[in-house]
């Protein structure tokens, strides 16, 4: 009896034994996995687990009321190594496993067919890369799924979701699964409220029975390769509050269904190719965010969005709107920024977007805008970016404006807005951009710009602002204030900008020298342009730390000396341009080597000497395309070993891709003067695939060899004003691509190559002033060619000169080509063709007394002699190998 009264205890011991021996379990778990993650991660997360301590106060540890791990909760702790699920798995009671924002890495250690408990699971944010998702078909109970932003690969096990009907938020997004259709497993989830698909390669249309899914409060499809239309289906989530469709091809017109959305409070289907106008969303009266730029939307903004009490952002830049923006937006509390970019808005900025004191951003770039810029946005301290380029807007800057006290960005670039830049600018402590170029701004640039402390960009160029340079902040990365009316020196204060990258004061009226300083901060700097101004003295040889330097212009000033080795430094320079100085030096051989170099200029200077064809080897300005030493003092014979090695000249590498331009760096860009087809023109941008060679106005001599044809995608060529003798070599004809070629005011005879006639696009053409001959060649471009191609060659025939040509004329007499093989000597002697003309004139009176003579008394011994006697010494040099090769 005894013993059957002790057995309900003796019961009562042995399930609490067992459920000692459980917990235990569940210690040993977690012990083991705080030992496996200690082992890799350096992290605080596991301070506070020590076997001392009770398991349910662990930090990331939720226990129920038996005492059993129920949730681990280790997101965002910095660990890193792998996931062993082995031993989590073993957790019998765990609902919740959360290891989200942490840097966990493949292989995952076992597998998560034991965990059958797990209602939560959250893998998200980690660094899967080269695993693909465990097997999860076992997890039926689960609500939440998140494994997004972990690289997983593979294809997504989108049948193993069948199961889990309870399915609540469904988080697969930013992983690079394998592209698959929209998954129509996850159509049957009908409990989902949160849908993240964005980014996982899902392609093609959103199927119609998206429409079932009815408790979806946020669905993102975005980044993916969808097309089609947005479904009218789409209407059946009505209590949708967040729509992400951004980053796809959806193609059509905004669907009706969209206005039963009135719950809707973010819309985002940006960068797609939507069309049509903006009637569907007049309805969605709780929208906060709507963001709908660069589609293809058309029409007016409907007036009702100044009816959106809740609106706050409005994003619908690079579209086609037209009309004015409704002046209601103004009016409404909470709103705080618009971008309305790149349409075709017209009439003024509207007055009272700053009325509520919350606007933080306005830009209106790129529109039909007219009017001032409204005196209001000058207290307006909310203001973070302000930009208005590309406009019509005129009249002045409202004087508050320039000193809002918050404002990042002023940006009221390419109007035609006047008037001064005030000392207000001082108080502007966080203004970091300031952009007013191609404006009517005149003048002095204030000296209180510089207690503008966090100000690293200043566009001030095309504008007419005058005075002095003073004081610059010293925190610049950029200065660009070209196409003023400065004068003065560049001050000294520019040497404290020793972050500076980008510098253009050309085309002002500034003198002095050039600060050596400007070499200190070297290793930023990757634009120095100080073209045309009166800066005198020598070029400072501080360039020896220039790696990253890709533009330096010196054109068009009254510097002289030696042009600096150090320049030899700059591995990286693309543009090069010397033009019209007084630089006084040999031709720099030493810069072929600059593995970058596009653009060379040195025109209009005092180089001289010959230039090339030296002792040495290796590469010859491989990427060079533009190479004009006009206007100089070179001489020697044309540099044959560069015309053989300019490889970007022969090669057209850019042709398979879209245009592309030197010097595009952040509203800068790289131009040039060129002599072209006899003009000069300024080229405000320089194609990557635009080649010339201009030698022009030197003192070259010899021939024009014939390498020059090496050069197949030359475009414009110009040899004119020099001493060059000798034949147009016909391999000219590979220039394909050749647009323009001037070799007028040499010394070049013989034929012009029929050979020529091949070049199609041959705008221009100059042989003045030669000692050409024969008939001029005929058909396609040589028909556009009028009299000033050919002037001052006496020997030329043909159209369009009225010199006709006789049939003899089709080939050179004997007599000149005689004349032609000596013409150096024979024409450097002072002999021309009038001596030529007045030989032929006595010859012919002597021969026809002496016909009369011969006629009368017939033939006398001795002129026959004289006569046979030169017929023989004639056919033994037309017999010479090398009188003949000449001839040809």
């Amino acid at each position: 009896m005894s013993r059957l009264l002790l057995y309900p205890f003796y019961l009562l011991f042995c399930f609490f034994s067992l459920l000692s021996g459980i917990q235990t379990d569940d210690l040993q778990i977690l012990m083991k996995l705080k030992s496996t993650f200690l082992q890799t991660s350096n992290t605080s997360a596991f301070s506070s687990w020590e076997s001392s301590n009770s398991m349910c106060n662990f930090t990331g540890i939720t226990c129920n009321s038996d005492n059993f791990v129920t949730e681990i909760e280790l997101s965002n702790h910095s660990l890193t190594g792998v996931l062993p699920l082995d031993s989590i798995c073993h957790l019998q009671s765990l609902e919740k496993l959360s290891f989200g924002f942490n840097s966990l890495n493949c292989p995952i250690m076992g597998e998560l067919k034991n965990c059958v408990s797990l209602q939560y699971l959250d893998l998200g944010n980690n660094f899967f890369m080269g695993c693909s998702v465990p097997d999860i078909s076992s997890l039926s109970r689960l609500q939440y799924l998140y494994l997004n932003g972990s690289k997983f690969s593979g294809t997504f096990p989108y049948k193993s979701l069948q199961n889990m009907i309870g399915l609540a938020h469904l988080s697969l997004g930013d992983n690079p699964f394998n592209p698959l259709p929209f998954p129509k497993e996850v159509l049957k989830l009908t409990n989902l409220t949160c849908l993240y698909l964005c980014s996982c390669s899902i392609q093609g249309t959103i199927p119609a029975e998206i429409g079932n899914l009815k408790e979806l409060i946020y669905l993102g499809l975005s980044d993916n390769i969808m097309t089609g239309k947005i479904p009218i289906e789409i209407g059946n989530l009505v209590n949708l509050r967040e729509l992400e469709l951004y980053n796809n091809s959806f193609t059509g017109k905004l669907p009706v269904g969209l206005r039963n959305l009135t719950k809707l409070e973010v819309f985002d289907a940006s960068l797609n190719y939507l069309e049509g106008d903006l009637s569907e969303l007049r309805f969605l009266n709780n929208v906060v965010s709507l963001y709908l730029f660069e589609n293809n939307f058309s029409g007016q903004v409907p007036s009702e969005f100044g009816k959106f009490k809740k609106l706050v952002s409005l994003s619908i830049y690079s579209n086609s709107f037209t009309g004015a923006l409704p002046q209601e937006l103004g009016s409404l509390a909470k709103f705080d920024f618009i971008d309305a970019s790149e349409n075709f808005f017209i009439g003024p900025i509207p007055p009272n977007m700053c009325k509520q004191g919350t606007m933080r951003g306005l830009l209106m770039l790129q529109n039909n805008l007219t009017g001032e810029i409204p005196a209001s946005y000058a207290n307006c301290s909310t203001l973070l970016r302000f930009r208005v380029r590309n406009n019509s807007l005129s009249g002045s800057v409202p004087a508050g404006i320039w000193g809002l006290p918050n404002v990042n960005i002023i940006d009221i670039a390419l109007n035609r807005i006047h008037g001064p830049i005030t000392s207000d600018i001082k108080n502007a402590k966080f203004l970091v951009q300031l952009f007013a170029e191609n404006n009517r701004l005149s003048g002095e640039l204030p000296a209180e710009i510089s207690e503008a402390t966090s100000l690293i960009s200043i566009y001030l160029n095309d504008n007419q602002l005058s005075g002095s340079i003073q004081q610059l902040p010293t925190s610049l990365l950029s200065f660009l204030i070209s196409n003023n009316r400065l004068t003065g020196e560049i001050p000294h204060s520019i040497c404290n900008a020793s972050f500076l990258q980008l510098l253009d004061i050309s085309n002002n009226s500034l003198s002095g020298k050039i600060p050596k300083c400007l070499g200190n901060f070297c290793d930023n700097l990757l634009v120095m342009n100080l073209q045309m101004n009166n800066f005198h003295g020598t070029i400072p040889d501080t360039f020896a730390n220039c790696y990253q330097l890709r533009t330096l212009v010196f054109n068009g000033n009254q510097l002289e000396g030696l042009l600096p080795k150090s320049l030899v430094n700059c591995k990286n320079l693309e543009v090069l341009d010397l033009g019209n100085n007084k630089i006084n030096d040999r031709f720099p051989y030493w810069l072929e080597a600059l593995p970058n170099l596009h653009v060379l200029v040195l025109k209009s200077n005092r180089f001289y000497g010959p230039i090339g064809n030296h002792n040495t080897s290796g590469i010859f300005f491989p990427k060079l395309r533009i190479l004009d030493l006009s206007h100089n003092e070179f001489s020697g014979l044309l540099p044959r070993y560069y015309f053989e090695n300019l490889n970007a000249m022969m090669i057209n590498e850019d042709s398979k891709h879209e245009p592309q331009y030197l010097g595009e760096i952040f509203y800068y860009q790289d131009s040039v003067v060129l002599t072209v087809k006899g003009l000069e023109i300024k080229l405000q941008r320089i194609l990557t695939i635009f080649t010339t060679i201009d030698f022009s106005s030197n003192k070259f001599e010899g021939e024009i060899p014939k390498e020059l044809g090496r050069l197949i995608i030359l475009r414009l060529l110009n040899l004119s004003h020099n001493s060059l003798t000798n034949h147009i070599p016909s391999s000219l004809e590979n220039l394909s691509q050749l647009e323009s070629l001037d070799l007028s005011s040499n010394r070049l005879t013989g034929q012009i190559p029929i050979q020529l006639t091949s070049l199609t696009f041959l705008a221009k053409l100059n042989l003045s002033r030669n000692k050409l001959t024969g008939p001029i060649p005929q058909g396609k471009q040589f028909g556009t060619f009028e009299n000033d191609s050919y002037y001052d060659n006496l020997g030329l025939c043909g159209l369009p000169l009225q010199i006709n040509c006789s049939t003899n004329d089709l080939l050179p007499p004997p007599l000149l080509l005689i004349f032609e093989e000596d013409n150096d000597s024979i024409f450097a002697s002072g002999f021309s063709w009038r001596v030529v003309l007045m030989g032929y004139g006595c010859g012919f009176l002597v021969g026809l007394a002496m016909g009369c003579v011969v006629f009368k008394r017939g033939s006398p011994q001795w002129l026959l002699r004289f006569v046979e006697g030169d017929r023989n010494g004639k056919m033994r040099r037309h017999n010479n190998p090398r009188s003949r090769k000449r001839r040809n």
